[in-house]
């Protein structure tokens, strides 16, 4: 008989049953009609179940019918207990699809390849550089002379490409009203066919549309935007679109699953870097990172080394023209900056970065919460392990093996974890987008690939496997070394079963400690950063971002700011180079008052017209705002560090200052006035010193200058400043056709986009914190459940001798509270340990602080008494009576 039927009969075992049944009686009545007697026909076949059965072993798999009636049992079993079996569920099933959430977000932005051939061969270029602390860090960005030179060093070795950062563009495929916003991304004309992309439609850009600044203006379309901005038009090869000043014509699409080199935005087109004419021999502009491909059998290190010393020549060569003071100093820092070649199989994003240590951080809570469900519903699984003992002893009695007794409680183990995974998948399904949309506001929301694919199904089933394991494994190994003499007499040891479920409980309680204490810290981080001052109210603000054609002359962006002032429920405007904390920065370095750029930090800087300080309610504690005729560099406002720095907190007012221009020229600023402290970045950095200069500026020669963009901040009469955002786009170009509004926001907004880390942790960790505390309240209350059960003759005959109910409680929960604190103490140990991992995403916090060590503590000791109080309830009014008739 083949395996196929073998395999499809243990399917099958009624029908088996009835098949095997009929011809054994074919065979007795074959011998009744041959003439022998009916009774002495069936006793030469034997025991008829015997024989059916040794029959029925022929003919089916025996280890997969085993497992379809363990199965079948199993089921049975979990519908008995439906509330049980309910909670185990449940639980399994959060913990679950939030591990199988975390992968997803964790193998989209950090594991995923790229869509490429040989995705391990790319790298990108990073060189050290000082953050704002003087702390070291990387950075990544290029200038084109240099990377032409880069590339030179490594030829034959490796293929060097320039890859733009993704970036937001305006953009029409009609008329000027009908602007739209796309990703774009600059890429060197080489990129498509090393990474080895083919075209879904036309072509794509080759080596020889990009040799000329501005003389190539084609464009790819990404699968995904040419799907849903064209709904798969055909035709769409050689249409034409308008970017800024550029008229570009498309000429190819992608193949579908390419969505940019940037983990976490979806480039929608791409043009050649030589479209980016501005910057191209720009050698202090970088606006690209490198990247690079190893050709087979180059050696990584071998290539490093090489960029090392072409980055190195260019720098020395660069630094020969720094004549400033400070020059030696900076020198030296820029000439020795290390240079490391950064694995960029998944992409390379500022996302990445930022979220890489969170990510890890969720991924390990979400595991803590696991361990909890899974100690959780291993206890539920002991317990019933123990109220089985009679029922396993049979089965040894008449002959199970531990193997099949194990097979036996690890099967229903199994289907619930099964069950358990098909819920979490449901769950995982909802909460790993709604992660994501927690991660950008909502105007440039991370878009990041979460397929349902094989990846994530292996992960799924791996995770059900180790879940069947981890809960299912003791419980087994108990009911499967049960004893059956002593079992049947009643005899068990009820004490060693409470030992390993008070360890269990332990275990629940130093993993769900250590949770909390983590998403303490997240939560403090995220109150004191959400809390920090700006300097300003920033309600009601609403901000204009506009840009024109060409450079524009200061009238011309006046004559707009004066039609805004006059809109019903404006109640002042101004104009500036960008909003205040926008993620822009322009610094400098300055002399004033004995003081030179070589030890100091940058200085802000910030161009804006007269009335923006009133605009901003940024108190002006001496001298005046700029006039109307009053240009940048000749006029400068510094606010109070600025004055703690340089003059010694005195008031500058009156005096000058000097800044650098082109070929480090030196300009001199009059300080006209002194304001308060305003935050112009990060809420995480002091507040440091800054100048604001007028928003008209000159040149190097004093010579008038326009500018081609500019924000406008209107402060408004209304609650909601954005009912007014249509009006205001449409008065600035009525107006001044020549200028159009790209983007409307407002100052509340643009705050609380820089806590959306920490929001996200704080709020993921205390919602997996709450469900540690649930699952280990449910953990606690089973054991002293389970534990009065057990124990409830032994309490009837203590109440019947005169016991009080004081010392029935402290009986009862004494042992699992001593278990309880004893957890706590290894959960502060990891929890004090873990900050270490953590510290770079907390924000004044430590550790150590009291309110972070009482926050856990309190909250599970107060969990910890509501959950012991239905099981004590019920310890001290037990019926003495009833129990002792029951002896």
């Amino acid at each position: 008989m083949s395996i196929w039927s073998r395999i499809a009969h243990a399917f099958r075992p009624g029908s088996l049953d009835r098949e095997l049944e009929e011809e054994l009686q074919s065979h007795i009545d074959e011998a009744v009609e041959s003439g022998r007697d009916p009774e002495e026909a069936r006793r030469a076949f034997g025991r008829f179940l015997q024989t059916r059965e040794q029959s029925r072993d022929i003919r089916v798999a025996t280890w997969l019918d085993s497992l379809r009636a363990d199965a079948v049992f199993g089921w049975r079993q979990i519908v008995k207990r439906k509330v049980t079996s309910g909670a185990a569920i449940l639980s399994l099933a959060l913990a679950i699809g939030a591990c199988t959430s975390a992968f997803r977000l964790v193998d989209a932005m950090l594991l995923r390849p790229l869509p490429v051939a040989d995705p391990g061969s790319l790298f990108v270029l990073r060189y050290e550089v000082l953050d704002n602390d003087d702390k070291k860090d990387t950075a990544d960005s290029f200038e084109y002379p240099l990377f032409r030179q880069l590339r030179t060093a490594v030829r034959g070795q490796a293929e060097v490409m320039a890859i733009s950062y993704a970036s937001q563009v305006d953009l029409t495929f009609g008329s000027d009203e009908e602007m739209e916003k796309a990703y774009r991304q600059y890429v060197s004309g080489w990129t498509f066919e090393t990474l080895g992309l083919r075209p879904e439609l036309g072509r794509l850009l080759a080596a020889n549309d990009d040799t000329k600044p501005g003389g190539h203006p084609y464009a790819v379309l990404s699968h995904d935007f040419w799907k849903r901005r064209f709904g798969g038009d055909r035709n769409v090869i050689g249409r034409t679109f308008r970017q800024g000043t550029s008229t570009y014509e498309i000429v190819g699409v992608l193949t579908a699953g390419f969505t940019g080199t940037e983990t976490g935005t979806m480039t929608d087109l791409f043009v050649p870097t030589m479209m980016n004419s501005k910057a191209i021999d720009n050698p202090n502009w970088g606006w690209f990172r490198t990247w690079v491909r190893l050709k087979p059998g180059v050696e990584g290190e071998q290539v490093r080394q090489k960029l090392r010393a072409a980055m190195l020549a260019s720098r020395q060569e660069k630094a020969k023209a720094w004549k400033s003071p400070g020059a030696k100093h900076r020198t030296e820092q820029y000439l020795n900056a290390a240079v490391s070649l950064e694995s960029a199989a998944a992409g390379v994003s500022g996302m990445q970065q930022t979220y890489r240590r969170s990510m890890i951080i969720l991924g390990v809570l979400v595991a803590l919460v696991l361990l909890i469900a899974c100690a959780n519903v291993a206890n539920l699984l002991t317990a019933q392990a123990t109220a089985r003992a009679r029922e396993m002893a049979l089965r040894v009695s008449i002959g199970a093996g531990r193997a099949r007794l194990l097979q036996l409680v690890l099967m229903e183990s199994a289907l619930l974890a099964i069950i358990a995974s098909a819920l979490g998948g449901l769950f995982a399904a909802w909460s790993a987008p709604f992660v994501v949309s927690m991660i950008n506001p909502p105007d440039n929301p991370a878009r990041l690939v979460l397929p349902a694919d094989w990846r994530v199904l292996g992960f799924a089933v791996a995770l059900a496997l180790a879940v069947t394991i981890l809960f299912g494994l003791a419980p087994a190994l108990r009911a499967s070394s049960v004893k059956p003499a002593s079992a049947l007499k009643g005899g068990e040891d009820p004490h060693s079963k409470r030992r390993l479920m008070h360890a269990l409980v332990a275990a629940q309680v130093a993993f769900c400690f250590l949770v909390h204490f983590v998403a303490g810290m997240f939560v403090s981080s995220f109150d004191r950063l959400a809390n920090q001052p700006v300097g300003f109210p920033p309600d009601r603000l609403v901000l204009l971002d506009t840009q024109a054609k060409k450079d524009l002359p200061q009238g011309t962006w006046d004559q707009a700011l004066e039609k805004l002032r006059t809109v019903a429920g404006v109640e002042s405007a101004a104009l500036a180079t960008w909003p205040l904390m926008s993620g822009n920065a322009w610094t400098s370095g300055v002399w004033a008052n004995g003081h030179t750029p070589d030890r100091e930090q940058p200085v802000y800087f910030l161009g804006v017209s007269p009335g923006w300080l009133a605009t901003m309610k940024i108190p002006l504690l001496s001298g005046r705002e700029f006039r109307l005729n009053e240009a940048n560099p000749d006029f400068a406002i510094v606010n109070e560090a600025f004055a703690r720095r340089y003059f010694a907190g005195q008031d500058p007012v009156g005096r000058t200052l000097e800044t650098s221009g082109a070929k480090d020229k030196r300009f001199t600023a009059q300080i006209v006035g002194l304001v308060r402290d305003a935050r112009y970045g990060e809420l995480r950095e002091a507040i440091r010193p800054t100048v604001y200069v007028p928003f008209n500026s000159k040149d190097d020669n004093g010579v008038a200058k326009g500018t081609d963009w500019g924000a406008f901040i209107v402060r408004t009469s209304a609650k909601d400043p954005l009912q007014l955002a249509s009006v205001l786009r449409r008065e600035v170009s009525s107006g001044r056709p020549e200028l159009r509004v790209s983007d409307i926001s407002t100052q509340d907004a643009l705050i609380r986009s820089k806590t959306l880390r920490e929001r996200m942790l704080a709020t993921l960790s205390m919602f997996f914190a709450a469900v540690a505390l649930l699952l280990a309240s449910v953990g606690l209350y089973g054991v002293l459940d389970y534990s009065v059960i057990q124990r409830q003759r032994e309490i009837g005959i203590r109440l019947a001798l005169g016991a009080r109910s004081n010392d029935i409680m402290r009986r009862v929960t004494t042992e699992v509270f001593s278990m309880l604190i004893f957890g706590a103490f290894i959960g502060l140990a990891l929890g004090i340990a873990s900050e270490r991992y953590v510290e770079t995403l907390l924000f004044q916090v430590k550790a150590l602080q009291l309110s972070v060590m009482l926050w856990p503590a309190v909250t599970i000791l107060g969990a910890s008494v509501l959950a012991a109080l239905p099981p004590v309830f019920r310890a001290v009014h037990i019926d003495p009576a009833s129990m002792l008739r029951s002896e």
